[in-house]
């Protein structure tokens, strides 16, 4: 494994995303549907009989131009206590939707549309429910995944299928401006049985300081600064993976000296040590995912808010790697995997308190709920809650 620096450039390809040509989106009405709220008195009864339980609101990522999809963004709150999630609506006029992320502010959600022609929707979240802000085109295809830069002005995409990482400019609506830049990945060349880059993560380092973009396509992490003016990408660096590697998806330690990267094609995974002050990124040695020989495509890590365990999502496995962490974050030491509880979990995330994690599972269309223990032990809370192609759960 090697760095660059200057020159810009899977398993995943277009096809295997299971994404059907170019299907136009009809934007629709915002059309939400949910339960009658409880009466007083009943409120009254319950809290009477029990302590009060967390309860918080679950957005799950769907596709909607798919068999099997579903109709908009999916609606759900769940329990804290006993991760049981209720289904309370769907949000229509959000056409496939299959990626999520929240503004800093909580007021405003974003959603990819994963289309040949591709787009991101804002969405206002309010006591009335979420609405439709409008959306924006990415410049690209096939776009996967969204962050939102964390002084929350700008709000950055990948485009999987043309290689691309796009800008938006955020209003102080929430809503989004047209695109500021548009970068595609052009060096290195990419990978074995690859036909071109495929941008598959954008994100910001904790420090601030710089954009990470993964594209599986090229086997590379590129390294951009952000003009928080003007909304411009500069490609500061890039570092590549051993050929056909196919990275897919980079999560920080919380020290931020460290990054832990989801490797699709080959089934690994890569700490990599970072350097704040350049941006660079330098990958170590390809390790385990617990998987044995079968056929697994890792697709996801997560850390803990310790820092002390890692947690990989696995497709076809279908399971949930669990690593501690050692070394101060430079070291991730296999401890076995946890059957999911569904078909392809295509993406996992915490719940705010990090006692809970929920599991997207795309073939199966469920969420699978995971209590987290503190010493890293995960457990199935109960049976799957029935989700069309999920492919993306955002709980807040």
């Amino acid at each position: 494994m090697s760095s660059g620096s200057d020159a810009a450039p899977a398993a995943d390809t277009w096809g295997r995303r299971g994404f059907i040509g170019a299907l136009a989106a009809t934007a629709a009405a915002a059309a939400v549907s949910a339960p009658a709220p409880a009466s007083a008195s009943a409120l009254s009864t319950v809290a009477a009989a029990r302590p009060p339980r967390r309860t918080g609101q679950l957005f799950l990522g769907t596709y909607t131009t798919q068999p099997g999809g579903g109709s908009g963004l999916g609606l759900a709150s769940y329990d804290e206590a006993t991760g049981r999630i209720t289904r309370t609506g769907t949000l229509t006029g959000v056409p496939d939707p299959s990626y999520l992320c929240l503004h800093p502010s909580g007021k405003t959600l974003y959603a990819v549309n994963e289309q040949e022609q591709g787009g991101v929707t804002a969405i206002a979240l309010s006591a009335a429910g979420p609405e439709v802000l409008g959306r924006r085109g990415t410049g690209g295809a096939g776009p996967c995944h969204l962050s939102v830069h964390p002084g929350g002005r700008w709000l950055l995409s990948a485009n999987y299928g043309s290689g691309s990482v796009a800008v938006h400019p955020v209003e102080s609506s929430g809503a989004l401006g047209e695109l500021s830049d548009l970068v595609t990945h052009s060096s290195p060349p990419p990978g074995p049985g690859q036909e071109g880059p495929h941008a598959h993560q954008i994100v910001t380092s904790p420090d601030g300081g710089h954009l990470l973009a993964v594209d599986l396509g090229n086997d590379a992490v590129y390294s951009y600064r952000l003009d928080t003016k003007k909304g411009k990408l500069r490609r500061v660096s890039y570092a590549v993976l051993r050929a056909g590697a196919g990275p897919r998806h980079l999560t920080f330690h919380p020290s931020g000296r460290f990054a832990y990267l989801a490797n699709e094609l080959d089934d690994t995974v890569v700490v990599c040590a970072y350097d704040a002050a350049s941006g660079r990124l330098t990958p170590g040695d390809p390790q385990s995912t617990g998987t044995g020989e079968g056929t697994s495509y890792p697709a996801q890590l997560l850390v803990d808010r310790e820092g002390t365990f890692a947690f990989l999502a696995n497709r076809g496995h279908n399971s949930i790697t669990r690593y501690a962490v050692e070394d101060e974050g430079a070291r991730l030491r296999l401890l076995g995997t946890v059957p999911v509880g569904g078909d392809f979990p295509r993406h996992i995330a915490f719940s705010p308190s990090r006692r809970l994690l929920f599991a997207a599972n795309q073939k199966s269309g469920s969420v699978s709920v995971l209590r987290v223990e503190r010493d890293g032990r995960l457990s199935l809370t109960g049976e799957p809650f029935a989700a069309p192609a999920a492919v993306c759960v955002l709980p807040l």
